[in-house]
């Protein structure tokens, strides 16, 4: 017998579904939180944007972590080792990071 009151109705709708692109996260944390700024970098421009912050709480992030080391790992079992370049764990450009409104 399965048990409801375990479960959760999960929604996602059109909206949300159609993602937010991002080439770059900016992480920080403090004692209690950790926050997550997902940011697009044109090429070329030299302003960018948050395009969504997510803020979690430290047992969450762990969680988060360990989901993206065992997807990462599923996909590199089916697709090949993922490669990065040089480097590819530094921003790619000086960044200011204007935490305000702009």
């Amino acid at each position: 017998m399965e048990n409801q009151e375990n479960q959760i109705n999960i929604e996602l709708s059109a909206e949300v579904a159609e993602g937010t692109y991002s080439n770059l996260a900016i992480i920080s944390h403090s004692s209690s939180e950790f926050v997550v700024d997902f940011i697009r970098i044109m090429p070329g421009t030299p302003k960018a944007n948050v395009k969504s912050r997510i803020i979690l709480t430290p047992e969450h992030a762990k969680r988060l972590l360990f989901a993206l080391e065992e997807n990462v790992a599923k996909y590199e079992s089916v697709f090949g080792k993922i490669k990065t370049a040089d480097g590819a764990f530094n921003p790619p450009m000086p960044l200011n990071f204007n935490g305000g409104e702009a």
